[in-house]
């Protein structure tokens, strides 16, 4: 192989500058260079994978591509989110290759989307020509073998109705980086929240965290990744949200405060997907067998240290038709000493390893879930998923003993029969004790947030709403909703088994408002909405702020998630 071929196959970045110098080194290590810029321009001209998860705060993009894969421009599995940045990256070139399909609202929107994620897929040869058309970041840099984007966090936003002024804000700084492989992300927020309108109590979408005083939190999240061409592996911190839905996703919600994670993405064809974690939860439990007093110049004091708890989840998503994917799962909450490796294999299925494992003693916590999401009719999703706490098929056909799962179903009309006008309905229903467990280390919860839907445990909520884009990133909503709450049947140590689901209402949220928001540059949003709202019940599982009657106005602006 020529010098000049060599060059032409690493090409015009740091990697053939790197093949030159190797070939001028004396003629006694001519060999043995010239076999190593062989190798080295190989690995330069490979197309690396590379994955860093996009947060789904970030619902621009998420409502795009959702409405991209409605219509039929590209393909998604929305069971399992967050998505990578480069696979948001090669969904949109895709769509860009489809451009003909798109509105005119669709084109400049996906142009808009271009300037941000065109960085994960463009190569050393363009990035000279491609930079002026690239969003503007804090500090951007990008060679042929690493690349490093630093931005900021900031935002904040104001509620106002007769109870008064609430407010809330955020600031922090975000950064990722690629390096052939591998992918490196890390953020840090510190929120300020006042009143509490998140706490692990509230039945409420809103996020919360582990509290270092009265009305603040911090929030860390990153991790490290590799890829290779059909999968990726990670050590993480993050958040997630399993199951499809458009108000509450009912596997895990993704409401909880993020925790570490060892994840595993494998797509090895196009008519399979599997996706795998193992997680390090928070119990919030104290074990007194490892805590201990300490004394010091400051007194004495009781050190604390809280229980293990971990979880292990896998989803197996086929597609047998082309937008139609149809996911299977399950998952373990357990409180070994340490990680049981068992729970380490991603294929497994757990209920069955515990039973080995604790065979004559209480068992751990073990879920099952399901998930369908089609496409196959144009401008149409239709989804259901399925999460199932304890099942017996004895149950089934008793008048009063209830299993314990959650349903959802719903559907989103996008564009048909108004261009850029969607429809979404959805229903949720949950029976009694479904998320919840008698044994406090092995609770569906990190940090007491539940990891699935919102509501918890016997609840049911209908939700409508209809969403119109008239301008490139502006969504203007108008939604309705109605949620209920019966008792929580932990609480008053009754069986676990004849609980009747909703036999009264302890606790009723019917709200209906507008909502617009646009996005001015990439990630810089700012909304103004007013909502009604009668919350009525148990007082403890709403803020004071919003319970009763409330008009409520609320405005905000951010950069960053």
């Amino acid at each position: 192989m020529s010098l000049l071929s060599l060059v032409m196959l690493a090409g015009n970045g740091a990697c053939s500058q790197f093949i030159l110098s190797l070939l001028s080194i004396s003629s006694g290590l001519k060999k043995i260079s010239y076999i190593f810029s062989i190798a080295f321009a190989l690995l330069c001209s490979a197309a690396f994978p590379q994955e860093v998860p996009h947060s789904v705060k970030n619902t621009g993009i998420y409502d795009f591509l959702d409405e991209l894969a409605n219509s039929k421009i590209i393909e998604i599995n929305s069971a399992i989110k967050p998505y990578s940045r480069m696979f948001i990256a090669l969904r949109l070139r895709e769509a860009d290759s489809l451009r003909a399909q798109l509105n005119l609202r669709q084109q400049k929107e996906l142009d808009f989307y271009l300037k941000d994620f065109k960085k994960e897929t463009a190569g050393p040869q363009d990035r000279k020509t491609a930079r002026h058309d690239l969003r503007k970041d804090l500090f951007y840099y990008k060679d042929s073998l690493f690349s490093l984007t630093i931005n900021p966090i900031l935002g904040g936003e104001l509620f106002n109705n007769s109870s008064g002024t609430a407010t809330y804000w955020r600031n922090g700084a975000e950064a990722r980086a690629y390096a052939g492989k591998w992918g490196f992300y890390a953020a840090l927020r510190d929120n300020h929240e006042d009143p509490l309108l998140g706490k692990t109590q509230y039945l409420t979408k809103r996020e919360g965290g582990h509290l270092k005083g009265s009305t603040d939190w911090s929030e860390m999240t990153g991790g490290v990744t590799y890829s290779w061409k059909w999968g990726n592996a990670g050590l993480v911190k993050d958040g997630l949200q399993w199951g499809n839905n458009y108000n509450g996703a009912n596997i895990f919600g993704g409401r909880n405060p993020s925790f570490v994670q060892l994840k595993l993405n494998l797509n090895p064809v196009k008519w399979f997907n599997f996706n795998y974690f193992h997680g390090w939860l928070n119990s919030m439990v104290v074990d007194s067998a490892r805590s201990y007093w300490v004394t010091n110049s400051y007194g004495t004091d009781y050190r604390e240290k809280y229980h293990r708890k971990n979880i292990a989840a896998n989803m197996f998503t086929f597609t047998p038709f082309r937008y139609l994917n149809i996911s299977a799962g399950n998952s373990i909450v357990y409180d070994d000493e340490k990680v049981n490796p068992a729970y380490l294999i991603p294929l497994f299925f757990y209920k069955s390893v515990d039973h080995g494992l604790t065979s004559g003693i209480d068992n751990m916590n073990s879920q099952m879930f399901f998930d369908i999401s089609s496409r196959q009719i144009r401008n149409l999703h239709l989804y259901a998923s399925v999460f199932i706490d304890e099942l017996s098929v004895s149950r089934i056909t008793k008048d009063d003993e209830w299993n314990f799962l959650s349903y959802k179903a719903g559907f989103r009309l996008s564009n048909f029969p108004v261009q850029n006008l969607s429809f979404t309905t959805e229903f949720t229903y949950t029976y009694p004790l479904t998320f919840q467990h008698y044994v406090p280390t092995t609770t569906f919860e990190t940090a007491k947030y539940n990891l699935g839907h919102y509501l918890k445990d016997n609840s049911r909520e209908w939700y409508l709403a209809f969403d119109y884009r008239p301008l490139r990133t502006m969504n203007i909503i108008v939604f309705f909703s109605d949620a209920v709450r019966g008792p929580d049947y932990t609480e008053l140590g009754t069986s676990r088994l004849g609980n009747p689901p909703l036999s009264t209402v302890e606790w009723h949220n019917t709200s209906a408002g507008i909502r617009a928001s646009y996005q001015v540059i990439n990630d810089l949003y700012t909304w103004i909405a007013a909502s009604y709202s009668n919350i009525r019940g148990d007082m403890r599982w709403s803020p004071d702020y919003l319970m009763g009657y409330k008009t409520t106005l609320n405005a905000g602006v951010t950069v960053g998630f």
